[in-house]
């Protein structure tokens, strides 16, 4: 058997999230699907990273393991009958016991939030047409890297055994278009990116200041965070490995 790491990506709209569910359509599903055509038996894929409902993904991995031979041209037929909202990037052969979740070192997100309405931004970004003061989220967004425990950000039922990540990256960035957060970690909670940009457009609104952002990180406490911000503004924009990890 051999271990093949699968790269997609996705416009989360009208999908049911990214892992499998009960009578939803979701993105893992639909890979599962089609792999499960084309190489003749039932595939089960696992997922480097969640995404919510409506969430994109510029770059995400599966991993699925194959007693067979892959045929050429496989990425080809995968695209042919993924749904179009689905891309197949590349596959690769992998070392049995490597793990694409588990082997990633970290995650990069973007939330994108537009100032003006634009139609060819729907289910793409956020339409928040409100002044926001940018030193103010950046001050807020570098207290984000001085903290490792995110039990506030974290929604309820998190199936999850620690509330502590590693942020490597936190900063707002003016566009054309308005505001982009971008943030790296080693892992991410769920709803956790959704949270901090939710709870940090309070600080830039000057609705909340400071010290209350600095309370509400202390306070441990997920119903002192605010969780607003719509799926569809959150982009997963890549996954990191160690060096070497494909070769």
């Amino acid at each position: 058997m051999q271990r093949f790491f699968l790269e997609v990506s996705y416009d989360g709209t009208g999908f049911s999230g990214f892992q499998v569910q009960q009578n939803a359509v979701t993105i893992q599903w639909e890979v599962e699907k089609a792999l499960s055509v084309l190489l003749k038996e039932k595939i089960v894929c696992t997922g480097s990273s969640r995404t919510d409902a409506g969430v994109h993904a510029i770059q995400n991995y599966f991993h699925f393991d194959f007693y067979g031979t892959i045929p050429d041209g496989l990425v080809y037929h995968l695209n042919a009958i993924l749904p179009a909202a689905i891309s197949a990037k590349k596959i690769i052969g992998m070392k049995e016991g490597l793990h694409c979740r588990f082997h990633a070192s970290s995650r990069v997100y973007r939330y994108d939030l537009h100032v003006n309405k634009n139609p060819f931004l729907v289910n793409r970004s956020w339409f928040f047409p409100y002044p926001l003061e940018e030193d103010l989220m950046n001050e807020a967004a570098a207290i984000i890297l001085q903290t490792n425990d995110f039990s506030s950000f974290a929604k309820r039922n998190a199936d999850v055994k620690t509330h502590l990540c590693t942020i490597f990256r936190s900063e707002w960035e003016k566009t054309a278009e308005g505001w982009s957060y971008h943030v790296e970690a080693n892992r991410f909670l769920r709803g956790m990116v959704r949270g901090l940009v939710s709870t940090m457009l309070l600080v830039g609104r000057k609705k909340l200041d400071i010290k209350q952002f600095i309370g509400v990180i202390e306070g441990r406490n997920n119903q002192k965070a605010f969780f607003n911000a719509p799926g569809h503004g959150l982009y997963l924009v890549n996954v990191n490995y160690p060096a070497d990890f494909f070769i």
